[in-house]
């Protein structure tokens, strides 16, 4: 198969969504690799290093789509490569459909193929997910900690505390990966930390696993409230697989928070879990509502990009072969996990999630239905 990696085009996104060990995988399983110039040098890999592992170098992203059967990127596609999307290539990529009307009905239009990272399930768990949701998480601790600044517009609050002086509270929403490893961040630098889950077993496993300065909490409205007024940061972790995240944080409830307290919504991808979240870029990446600072970028880790990059390529490898080594139907076919990441196929919606959130469901078929297991 050909298979296209162009560079990145998202506001400050520094990953690249192939490795040079990823590209010696493909090329030693028979497949060519079009690289575009540059692409992984935000990542400082060179082009060097992709030339030396068998990859084809392309000056341009409108090469290396024209080239491609399959292309593999880190975020979807941008306004300006609509255009290069051609009717039955398949695209292996983060998607969010759901966060996007226009991304959604611009690929319906050119009848690609969507292989979703963020749906890919194995065993219960988003594996091509949790990479990003554990580099995203320990990051929502920290842009929460450095916001906090007065001169950053926080409230000016040390999150370690001082001597005689209590630390910053963090609340989180959501006790998943990416609650999680906010929560171990957050409590290493000594915040007093609390997460709010629905799930009972999630509670009584973060109960167990986590630190002294962590309380897993049961969240219902009343206690929701009483953890807004209390905190000093309020990172937003909530997940449906590929739908809208639920909007749990209400306008009305930034007036019950202390003035200058930080919001990091990690949930943006996917809409956002705080209805007076949009996406912010890491070159703008906050606003203010309410005397509340927002911090709601949608590619978070982009920032750490050579981190971000090798962790990803960890976790994508391995279905990228599977899908490059037989035609797409057959690997979803044989592969639950590939199966549950198709979004779209040629023009239809087969994620139901996704046609849901826009009436799009003239447009969705069943996967089974489209792989022919009827």
């Amino acid at each position: 198969m050909r298979i296209g990696c162009p560079t990145e085009i998202k506001n400050n996104e520094n990953r690249v969504a192939l490795t040079p060990n990823a590209v010696s995988a493909y090329v030693a399983a028979g497949h060519e690799v079009y690289m575009q110039r540059g692409a992984g040098l935000n990542s400082n890999l060179a082009d060097e290093e992709y030339a030396a592992a068998g990859a084809s170098i392309l000056g341009s992203a409108d090469e290396v789509w024209a080239k491609a059967e399959m292309i593999v990127k880190v975020k979807e596609p941008l306004r300006e490569e609509y255009p290069r999307m051609r009717e039955n290539q398949l695209v292996y990529t983060y998607f969010h459909f759901a966060a996007s009307e226009e991304l959604t009905r611009a690929c319906l239009d050119r009848k690609i193929t969507a292989l979703a990272y963020e749906t890919v399930e194995e065993g219960g768990t988003l594996p091509l997910l949790k990479p990003m949701s554990e580099v995203a998480g320990r990051m929502a601790a920290l842009m929460g900690a450095f916001y906090l600044a007065k001169n950053h517009g926080g409230r000016g609050i040390l999150p370690t505390g001082a001597t005689g002086v209590p630390p910053a509270e963090v609340l989180i929403l959501g006790g998943g990966v990416v609650g999680s490893n906010a929560a171990r961040v957050a409590a290493g630098l000594g915040a007093k930390v609390v997460i709010l889950d629905v799930n009972l077993g999630r509670l009584e496993h973060l109960g167990e696993i986590m630190p002294p300065n962590v309380t897993p909490l049961y969240s219902d409205p009343i206690s929701l409230e009483n953890c807004l007024r209390a905190a000093d940061v309020v990172i937003g972790a909530v997940l449906v697989p590929g739908a809208v995240a639920p909007r749990l944080v209400r306008r009305e409830h930034l007036k019950i928070m202390k003035p200058g307290a930080v919001v990091v919504d990690v949930a943006i991808d996917q809409g956002g879990c705080f209805e007076t979240s949009r996406v912010t870029t890491h070159q703008e990446p906050t606003f203010m509502v309410d005397g509340i600072l927002h911090y709601c970028v949608g590619n978070m880790p982009g920032a750490y990009a050579r981190t971000s990059t090798f962790a990803l390529n960890n976790a994508t490898l391995r279905y990228g072969l599977l899908l490059a080594a037989q035609d797409v139907e057959k690997a979803c076919k044989e592969n639950h996990g590939l199966k549950m990441g198709l979004n779209m196929y040629r023009g239809i919606i087969t994620y139901k999630a996704v046609a849901e959130a826009f009436g799009l469901m003239d447009s969705y078929r069943p996967v089974d239905f489209i792989l022919g297991g009827r």
